[in-house]
């Protein structure tokens, strides 16, 4: 019989703990449906992206707008009203680009006034920059429009099942009148129940 050492025990136990440990890593379809958890995720933003240019690029008021025209939107960055973290300056950014893209509208971006301000300065006022190929200040087109909106949740518990009920909500605003020219919303709902295990 052969007695084995402690060391030589617990080596093998920290082997098979690790082996048991490793990840595996591949590549999947971004516009596949993703469910690893009931937060709000790719396929939500996806979802919401989505449905709001298209509806937006088909609503009567808005296909009168951008008959003889691209109109010069400002992209507000949704709000996030719900309880989670949720990086809202992505879907601001997929919707902006989708609808940019589909050639009816122009974008400015107020992310980057500061940029903007700080290079006009440099081109101006360093000595740097020969006057006469330095881009002026005041010169630049003001938006006609504003677009915004919010996102938010109701959650649900229930023993071990959790419901969320997500709302996304988007206006496009004339900002000469201040009129609404176009409002929807996307509703997602999700759910989540575990065993008494946990699996």
């Amino acid at each position: 019989m052969t007695i084995t050492s402690p060391k030589i025990l617990l080596s093998l136990m920290l082997a098979l703990v690790l082996a048991g440990c490793q990840s595996k890593v591949e590549y999947r379809d971004a516009t596949e449906v993703e469910t690893v958890d009931i937060s709000f995720g790719s396929s939500d933003l996806q979802a919401v992206a989505s449905k709001m240019v298209d509806s937006m690029l088909t609503t009567p008021s808005v296909v009168r707008l951008t008959a003889n025209d691209r109109p010069i939107l400002f992209v507000d960055r949704i709000t996030n009203k719900t309880s989670e973290h949720i990086d809202t300056e992505s879907i601001t950014d997929t919707i902006s680009t989708r609808l940019l893209r589909s050639g009816e509208f122009r974008f400015i971006d107020m992310t980057r006034v500061d940029a903007v301000r700080k290079q006009l300065d440099y081109q101006n006022n360093s000595g740097m920059v020969d006057p006469a190929k330095a881009i002026q200040f005041g010169r630049q087109v003001g938006a006609q429009y504003m677009l915004y909106g919010n996102l938010s949740s109701i959650v649900k518990r229930d023993g071990s099942t959790q419901d969320v009920y997500y709302k996304m909500t988007m206006r496009l605003m004339d900002l000469e009148t201040g009129l609404i020219e176009w409002a929807d919303e996307k509703e997602l709902r999700k759910q989540q129940s575990r065993s008494f295990l946990g699996l």
